[in-house]
């Protein structure tokens, strides 16, 4: 996410670096260049103007802090004006309403509204323990009912059973009773799109607000149409009274334009950000955790609540225990992480929030995916218990039945056990260092072996 504008400012930001003061003169082409990287990133024009008037009014201001250097107070100040331009508070979402409260997603089509009406389902049923009901008044396109009704399953959400020959506000209104009566908590209304902003999808969707009145109207947008996503926002918040929006496909937008544009063109704050096409891929919108990804320092907050999310505590309690007594890591270990990492959005949504990755080549990171996890484990499966326990035991003829067994050469298998002993001694900083120690490890192992052991393809 954001890999071109995270690029451009970091080469921008190390010239102004080692001054020894900031002054108008040598702040001036390193503005130009902050410019230059946010245009590049489709950040519209009134917003980049803007930005970069508020950090060079911020840098040049009185308010010096004497444990930076001037070049640290310049980089704290454009972290602080993305955090500024993103709508500084994390904007909650609003619930407090006599059940069922009604979660009304409107959006153009293809923007991802039916997707991101099940993610928020998971959202709310995971981390806030509400029971939902899902809704689609989608009735030009039956296959988005079905495309509902089949992710409502997968999570285990109820699904309203929607009939596409009533009318959106038929269904609507006996969805309502019918979440009344069953006593749900929420009630979230999946509703049509259009390939474009046009009277008739505007009064119908003005029609359903008025009829079911949410307390949350969210637009759902692409983040990879860069600036237009904070135009077509413009457009919905005139005619509807959006309260938020959604950003969808997040994880393949590398430029962040929209994510930097649509608070200050709409007024309406983020709410959530959809990083991948999992489910389970739906994040609350931070500004300050965006900003720090952006500057590549990481975001370390979001990463320890994954964890915390994803983890069974007792399992890590005794894995901390076991390498704080030293007694080693193994590739049964091992397994078991990589199993907890696939929960997690798998190795490319972790490294994403690490510090320090923006220097780790693309053609590193494109590599990185669930197959080839999928593949190291493959390996690991074809293990006895002894040899997971003991890799120093692999030899000759073990190497080519654990190879034959997992469907690779015997090179691969030597490959693993190479990057396993660095991994172990990764694990062995984990627990002298903590989280710390740990980014460093894993930007070591990116750069040293090309990559976090067996995450690439063959």
């Amino acid at each position: 996410m954001f890999d071109n504008l995270t690029e451009r400012l970091n080469r921008t930001l190390k010239n102004i670096s080692g001054k020894g003061r900031i002054t108008e003169d040598n702040i001036k082409d390193t503005l130009r260049e902050v410019r230059t990287a946010l245009l590049e990133a489709d950040v519209a024009l009134p917003v980049v103007k803007s930005f970069t008037a508020r950090v060079k009014e911020r840098a040049l201001g009185k308010e010096v802090s004497l444990s930076l250097t001037p070049g640290q107070e310049f980089i704290r100040a454009v972290y602080d004006e993305l955090v500024n331009t993103m709508g500084g508070e994390t904007a909650q979402i609003n619930l407090a309403h006599q059940p069922p409260a009604v979660i009304l997603l409107a959006g153009l089509q293809g923007a991802g509204k039916t997707t991101s009406a099940a993610k928020l389902a998971l959202y709310l049923k995971e981390r806030q323990k509400k029971k939902t009901l899902l809704v689609s008044v989608d009735t030009y396109r039956p296959a988005a009912m079905d495309q509902l009704k089949t992710l409502a399953m997968e999570i285990g959400i109820d699904n309203y059973p929607s009939d596409p020959q009533q009318k959106p506000q038929e269904i609507a209104a006996s969805a309502l009773e019918y979440a009344k009566l069953h006593a749900y908590e929420i009630m979230i209304l999946d509703t049509a799109g259009r390939l474009a902003v046009d009277e008739e999808m505007m009064n119908e969707v003005k029609a359903l607000h008025q009829l079911t009145e949410p307390t949350e109207t969210l637009f759902v947008v692409d983040a990879m149409t860069g600036q237009d996503a904070a135009n077509t926002a413009k457009a919905f918040a005139e005619a509807l009274p959006l309260t938020g929006v959604v950003l969808t496909k997040a994880d393949g937008d590398a430029r962040g334009g929209a994510a930097l544009s649509v608070r200050e063109i709409t007024g309406k704050p983020i709410k959530f950000i959809g990083m991948g096409e999992k489910v389970s891929a739906l994040e609350p919108f931070h500004p300050d955790r965006i900003a720090s990804r952006i500057l590549d320092m990481g975001d370390l907050l979001s990463l320890i609540e994954d964890l915390q999310r994803n983890t069974d505590m007792e399992k890590a309690q005794k894995m901390a225990d076991k390498i704080k007594k030293g007694e080693g890591f193994t590739l049964e270990d091992f397994r078991e992480q990589l199993q907890q990492m696939k929960s997690m959005g798998g190795m490319a949504g972790l490294l994403d929030k690490l510090p320090g990755m923006g220097s780790v080549s693309d053609k590193i990171k494109e590599k990185v995916n669930d197959k080839s996890m999928a593949h190291l484990e493959a390996i690991i499966n074809s293990m006895t218990k002894k040899e997971r326990v003991r890799p120093e035991i692999i030899k000759g003829s073990r190497k080519k039945r654990i190879a034959a067994g997992a469907g690779v050469e015997v090179h691969e298998v030597n490959l693993l056990l190479r990057q396993f002993e660095t991994t172990q001694k990764m694990m062995k900083k984990m627990g002298k260092g903590g989280m710390r120690k740990m980014a460093g490890a894993m930007k070591g192992l990116m750069g040293g072996f090309g990559g976090f052991p067996g995450m690439f393809g063959r």
